[in-house]
């Protein structure tokens, strides 16, 4: 057998200087999820859409010069042109600032009623699923009531009441919309409830409303914030599908529902006046849906490399 001589071998050792570097940068949950979100091109590019679309929204009437109210059956039914992008509707009002005047309309609708409905069903589904019991059951029975009652009847039943508008539709609609992030929320909670830093404030004397509102609903804002992005559009389809059959925002007033309901009836003869709300309310809903779906690949930690 051969014999084995030191010059053979090298010491390898351990280089004191490489000991502190990091191999991987240590980021916060929020940080790597934007890191993640801006790899998702189709969700990056949604998100700029989106910012153009409010920039609109705010400053797209000023940037026009016109009044979107303003009247002249002289300049009724115009062509998109230099003067008028996007045309005039059947009485001469402009539609550029009528379109923008109508996504701020129902673009308000959509966050205020969202905003409404995270607040009410993320306490609501909280108390529900950290309590249990009979009391998650009678909770959970209230919102399958609601859950029974179509819509379209409460929608009426305010309208009669309030007559029709921006107030009622929003009543309208928060009344029973609600009931799925609160059966969401109860759902994450009654996941959490038996976590050991939930354990632990219970322990150092922490109320339930605390443990709920500081620990649990904070652990559930990424699904929360998810959820929020796929509710937005639905509730811009269904004001625009309210105001399309006369139930939601009347003349003189504007939405991008009601433009298409006045477009429908000159579509044959006009049909830009149908077809530019149409697209902007698609556009809306679409960039939405996708920004939502790379926040759902962003926000799961499960897919954190």
């Amino acid at each position: 057998m051969a014999e084995l001589s030191k010059d053979k071998f090298k010491i390898v050792g351990i280089n004191k200087d490489e000991m502190d570097l990091i191999v991987r940068p240590n980021l916060t949950y929020w940080q790597d999820a934007w890191r993640r979100l801006k790899k998702n091109k189709v969700a990056m590019v949604s998100l700029v859409v989106l910012i153009v679309l409010a920039f609109l929204v705010l400053f797209g009437p000023a940037i026009s010069g016109k009044n979107y109210q303003e009247q002249s059956l002289k300049l009724a039914n115009q062509k998109p042109s230099n003067e008028y992008w996007f045309g005039t509707d059947n009485l001469g009002r402009d539609m550029f600032s009528r379109l923008w005047i109508g996504g701020r309309v129902s673009l308000s609708i959509a966050v205020i009623a969202t905003l409404l409905e995270v607040i009410i069903g993320c306490i609501y589904g909280g108390i529900s699923g950290y309590f249990g019991g009979k009391v998650d059951n009678i909770m959970m029975r209230i919102v399958e009531v609601l859950n029974s009652i179509p819509y379209l009847i409460v929608v009426i039943l305010f309208s009669v009441i309030l007559g029709s508008g921006m107030v009622s539709l929003l009543l309208a609609l928060c009344v029973t919309a609600w009931t799925g992030m609160a059966r969401m929320v109860r759902g994450q909670v009654l996941q959490l409830k038996e976590s050991e830093y939930v354990m632990a404030a219970r322990t150092l004397g922490a109320s339930p409303m605390r443990i709920i509102l500081k620990h649990m609903i904070p652990n559930t804002i990424g699904v929360i914030i998810v959820y929020i992005t796929f509710d937005i559009p639905s509730f811009i389809f269904a004001e625009a599908f309210l105001s399309f059959v006369g139930l939601g925002i009347q003349p003189p007033e504007t939405s991008w529902g009601a433009m298409v309901s006045a477009g429908q009836n000159v579509m044959d003869f006009y049909p830009y006046q149908l077809w530019i709300p149409a697209i902007a309310i698609s556009i809306t809903m679409l960039a939405f849906n996708l920004l939502g779906d790379g926040l759902r690949d962003a926000l799961d930690p499960k897919m954190r490399q």
